[in-house]
């Protein structure tokens, strides 16, 4: 046996074969997501149906089973420690509902923001606890869930208020040095962090500013006449009898901050501040029994009338009347605060699992390389390689269901290229970025659409329209490259969107390669192919 494995010829699939997972994975995606009449509606079992088909075809080229698994667990074990975060975040997210850290902000988050500025204030203030934090999905799963209960209080429909929220998240943690798929995208690109970061600034910064001014107006628009007062004033009323309200819960949003300011590893920091969120529940809201405790971290925090009673409707209408609150208000608390826990993670950590290890099937058998790996002999313009690389990210985000790999996989498909047009190491970084990352959240069968669909209770589809940085940002980044602006040079110049070049410090990059890249960007510049540094 083991000579046979010795022995065993490997070759890379052919497009056909590299498009049959793919399109029965798609194929069974699109039937489900409601173009039938069927039930299930799930993207768990088209995803294990295609492991199973993306095996077979790795088997067709040679690949042995050990070899596939082998693929798949490599992949499991590099998203690994994202997994236990997103456990913890359930626990994050049922302590700080527990702790009334979540309702004081929804409560005073009221009487602060007005319908006209709750988008675009909303939307900075995501941004800001993302940076903080390096993470988009903390950042949702905390000042998200509140922006939710501030906007239906504010009249604001609830697909805009997530679009808000995930384009600010998004933007904090792309700029935050903290964040995993920054890190990341650095890594793989082989530049320095600070670098990338820089790079980024170069597309997202314009973009998040185009966002706020499209989520003010957006605010002027929706508000216009559909704001009831007496909604909001509901809604504190409602908060007010389920919690201990004062202006000392919201410290465990400063732990978050304070605990990612000082660096400390994500799953430390997450686990400090769920510990600081059930202090603050036994002191302030009375929790005092260690099985409640548990109770609620594990399945989560429950609130008020459980709306899926057989009677419910009674329920609500009492309780509402006892409190003097209209039913659909009580209705809008109950739905924002029954949430959180481990237990409701595990869900999308299943989805997370099957993603990945699906992922890990193609990259292995070797489908993405099929598919594009002639497409670099016909590149011939930075733009057309900034394109190239973003919808490679989209297909891999789209297809293999992983951000990681919409990030990883990639970068060594295209690095040679860059350094052939004579660019810097983190334009290919940034590229990445912009779409690899911002369009992950689109669609609902990969690891980010799950995670934000679980903590919004909505289809990335209804949502994603309205986040606007995800949207613009990788769209404005292709329009410019091609436009021959906003570009990275090897050399560390830079070509705004002006058109001016200045000269700057070169971003990091493997020595041999930075001075090939150099080489060939004066040779352009030498064939008027590249615009020369201004005087």
């Amino acid at each position: 046996m083991a000579s046979n494995e010795k022995t065993r010829s490997v070759r890379l699939p052919n497009v056909v074969e590299a498009l049959i997972p793919i399109v029965v994975m798609m194929g069974l995606m699109i039937y489900g997501l409601n173009f039938t009449d069927e039930t299930y509606v799930d993207a768990h079992m088209p995803l294990a149906v295609s492991i199973v088909v993306a095996c077979i075809v790795g088997g067709i080229c040679g690949h042995s089973f050990s070899d596939m698994l082998a693929g798949m667990i490599d992949r499991l074990n590099a998203t690994m420690e994202a997994i236990l975060i997103l456990c913890t975040v359930g626990l994050l997210v049922a302590s700080f509902l527990m702790s009334g850290t979540i309702p004081a902000l929804i409560y005073y988050g009221l009487n602060l923001l007005t319908p006209q500025l709750f988008l675009p204030v909303g939307c900075f203030l995501c941004a800001i606890v993302g940076l903080a934090c390096g993470s988009s999905w903390t950042a949702t799963a905390t000042m998200g869930i509140a922006m939710l209960g501030i906007g239906a209080g504010l009249g604001i429909p609830a697909p805009i208020t997530a679009g808000m929220a995930i384009s600010g998240a998004y933007v904090g943690d792309k700029f935050s040095p903290l964040s995993d798929t920054t890190n990341l995208a650095a890594a793989v690109s082989e530049t320095g962090l600070f670098d990338h970061v820089t790079a980024m600034v170069s597309t997202t910064a314009p973009t998040f500013v185009l966002a706020l001014i499209a989520y003010a107006i957006l605010g002027v628009a929706t508000s216009s006449g559909s704001y009831d007062p007496t909604v909001a004033k509901d809604i504190q009323t409602v908060l007010a009898s389920g919690f201990n309200i004062n202006p000392l819960l919201l410290l465990p949003i400063v732990v978050v901050i304070v605990a990612c300011v000082m660096k400390l590893p994500g799953l430390v920091g997450v686990t400090i501040s769920v510990v600081t969120g059930v202090i603050f529940a036994v002191i302030f809201q009375g929790v005092g029994s260690l099985a409640d405790l548990f109770d609620m971290l594990h399945y989560g925090f429950g609130f008020g009338v459980d709306l899926d009673a057989y009677n419910a409707t009674e329920l609500v209408a009492e309780a509402a009347g006892a409190l003097g609150v209209s039913p659909d208000s009580y209705i809008t608390v109950c739905d924002l605060l029954n949430r959180g826990g481990m237990d409701h993670t595990m869900w999308t950590i299943n989805l997370i699992l099957l993603a990945v290890a699906y992922g890990g099937a193609l990259e292995r058998c070797g489908c993405t390389e099929a598919l594009f790996g002639k497409l670099k002999s016909k590149i011939n313009s930075v733009g057309s390689l900034i394109l190239a690389t973003m919808a490679t990210s989209l297909f891999c985000d789209a297809t293999m269901c992983d951000q990681f790999l919409g990030i990883g996989v990639p970068a060594p498909l295209y690095v040679d290229k860059y350094d052939e047009l004579g660019l810097g190491r983190n334009m290919m970084s940034r590229t990445l970025e912009d779409c690899g990352t911002l369009w992950a959240a689109m669609f609902p069968w990969t690891g980010c659409g799950a995670y934000q669909q679980g903590v919004f209770g909505m289809s990335p589809f209804t949502y994603f329209p309205y986040a606007f940085v995800n949207l613009l940002n990788p769209i404005y980044a292709a329009i410019t490259a091609f436009m021959g602006r906003n570009i990275f040079w090897a050399d560390g110049s830079y070509t705004n969107i002006l058109g001016k070049t200045k000269a700057g410090k070169p971003a990091g990059a493997p020595a041999e390669a930075h001075e090939k890249a150099v080489k060939n960007l004066e040779a352009r510049r030498a064939a008027g192919k590249a615009p020369k540094i201004s005087a």
